[in-house]
């Protein structure tokens, strides 16, 4: 008998390359997605009529305990999030009833219908915040610097008291920035692979937040793969999934830039950065992109998920950009 999924956020980037993995390994695959007066599943068309979709809510904690109970999953992959960090400054509320509550609606369904589930929670490097150690592992600790990581810290722990209170098998996924052609148009990676191409398009400029930031990135269809490992592991364990690299805003650009035509600028060796580049398009800096409190850097180490999971990315930086680039290049 195949094995039962529910992915929480199935709609999403994340989501869709988990759908597509699971069903590749012979799963039957459910999903909970909200209910809108307009299509939201563009990512997930492609498999729909393979996949079992329930309307829900993951305020909603009457709606996640009825899908729980239904479904009676094996294993449960909790990815749905309000998960755009600016916006948790405009929504606190909202963002914490979303990522905090939604996991204890959850967790409560998993320990009062099928205490057997394998439960992943997706966390976020965002937890480690103003970080002082680096890179950062599983023991690093936690600084999350907006309502975003603090209300994603309340549903790391909560994972974990629950695993150790009620012995489930409960992980967290400490993930940090993992990116694709399917990523969302208000993460910084596709608003600038998308203002690029379209200025090619259209002759109009975009503005950004802060350029100096470094992350970690990767590619999602490898980190997805990893959430599934850790729900084959014989006893539950938080891991890190990180590539141990880490580039700046700017350098994200630069690498975008080579995947254009070389006549559609005044092309440079060396891009100047004041604010702005070139004589043609023009990349402005504007304070309504910036973060109350924001997050400088963070790097990585999965020494651990290297050992026990296999772990080895093998999409990097470049060969990232050059996936989304060509994605988005391809529909001009």
């Amino acid at each position: 008998m195949s094995k039962k999924a529910l992915i929480t956020g199935i709609s999403g980037q994340d989501g869709s390359y988990l759908a597509e993995l699971l069903l590749s390994k012979g799963y039957e695959v459910y999903g909970v997605i909200r209910r809108s007066s307009s299509p939201n599943t563009p990512r997930i068309d492609h498999i729909r009529n393979r996949l079992g979709l329930h309307y829900g809510d993951l305020t909603d904690s009457l709606s996640i305990n009825d899908i729980v109970y239904m479904v009676e999953p094996d294993e449960i992959y909790h990815l749905g999030a309000q998960s755009d960090v600016k916006i948790s400054f405009n929504a606190p509320k909202y963002t914490t009833e979303v990522n905090a509550l939604g996991t204890l609606y959850l967790l409560e369904a998993i320990r009062n219908h099928c205490p057997k589930v394998k439960f992943y929670n997706a966390a976020t490097s965002e937890l480690f915040g103003k970080a002082t150690i680096f890179p950062q592992k599983e023991d690093t600790p936690f600084n999350p610097r907006s309502p975003y990581a603090i209300a994603k810290l309340f549903s790391y722990h909560l994972t974990k008291n629950y695993r150790e209170a009620y012995n489930l098998f409960a992980v967290n996924g400490i993930l940090f920035n993992h990116e694709s052609e399917r990523r969302g148009g208000n993460f910084v990676t596709k608003k600038i692979v998308n203002g690029l191409v379209n200025y090619i398009h259209t002759g109009e400029s975009f503005s950004l937040g802060a350029l100096n930031t470094k992350r970690d990135w990767g590619h999602a269809s490898e980190y997805v793969e990893m959430m599934w490992k850790m729900l084959q592991q014989k006893k539950p364990e938080d891991f890190v999934i990180a590539t141990g690299e880490t580039h700046t805003i700017k350098e994200f650009i630069d690498e975008c830039l080579l995947h254009l035509p070389r006549n559609t600028f005044i092309w440079k060796e060396t891009m100047l950065w004041d604010n702005h580049w070139t004589n043609s398009l023009v990349i402005e800096t504007e304070k309504q992109h910036y973060r109350p409190t924001d997050v400088d850097l963070l790097v990585g180490d999965s020494t651990k998920a290297k050992e026990k999971l296999g772990w080895a990315p093998k999409i990097k930086f470049r060969e990232l950009v050059k996936i989304m680039m060509e994605d988005e290049m391809s529909m001009l």
